[in-house]
């Protein structure tokens, strides 16, 4: 399973663009999207202020199951911001 990290912020239309079409691009792969206010965290805020959305992907093992919002922050791959790279996105999922 992929788990894609959204940092992003409650009034950025590019972050809601990015959610909906991540969502329609990888449903047929098994993930989870958690999305991540910037604004609620200063060390994310000052690491993604500018960028948003960021879009972040990692793999997950069995053994991780469903990954709540407070623990989506671990490292991954930095896959795009502002908009979303299709491309990268489908080379992450078939890795």
């Amino acid at each position: 399973m992929i788990l894609f990290t959204l940092y992003s912020r409650s009034y950025c239309h590019l972050c809601d663009d990015m959610r909906e079409a991540l969502e329609t691009l990888v449903q047929a792969v098994p993930h989870q999207t958690v999305v991540v206010d910037v604004d609620q965290d200063p060390a994310l805020l000052s690491q993604y202020d500018e960028l948003v959305p960021v879009l972040v992907a990692r793999k997950l093992s069995a053994e991780d199951g469903v990954v709540q919002e407070s623990e989506a922050q671990p490292a991954g791959k930095q896959l795009c911001h502002y908009f979303l790279d299709a491309d990268k996105v489908k080379a992450f999922c078939d890795e």
